[in-house]
């Protein structure tokens, strides 16, 4: 068992699209981690995700070898791709970007369960509910 040295979270590489260039290689270089060896990696499996969204959890040993978790997008981006919007309301209490149903909720909570911290569907779709209505994204039965 090797020991842990740091944990790493980065949230905005695009999949596929990992570089050398900041963010990613300032942060794992400062650990020792072999940056392009991170960068084909990741770009190898996430390949079918292009240009999405996938934030990772990197996991760094002693050794300077590393494993990691490829999370799913964040739920606002899955939000936003699903009404083909650029971004959220300025003004969620009054000007509202756009509707979704619950069901289409419920789709994108199953999807994000796993990453979510929370143990039943209701709760995960409440949470995903409250990030739309904070964007200004009308939910509607």
């Amino acid at each position: 068992m090797k020991k842990v040295i740091k944990k790493i979270k980065i949230q905005n590489i695009n999949g596929g699209k990992a570089t050398p260039a900041p963010p990613i290689g300032p942060i794992l270089g400062s650990v020792g981690v072999n940056i392009m060896e991170f960068c084909k990696q990741y770009n190898f499996r996430t390949k079918e995700k292009q240009g999405k969204i996938c934030p990772v959890l990197i996991t760094v040993y002693e050794d300077k070898s590393f494993s990691f978790v490829i999370k799913k997008p964040p739920v606002s981006i899955q939000l936003l791709s699903f009404l083909k919007k650029e971004k959220g309301s300025k003004e969620s209490n009054r000007q509202k970007i756009g509707k979704i149903s619950l069901d289409e909720i419920k789709k994108i909570a199953e999807e994000k369960m796993e990453d979510l911290n929370c143990f039943s569907i209701e709760s995960a779709i409440s949470m995903i509910s409250g990030t739309a209505r904070s964007m200004g994204i009308e939910v509607i039965d």
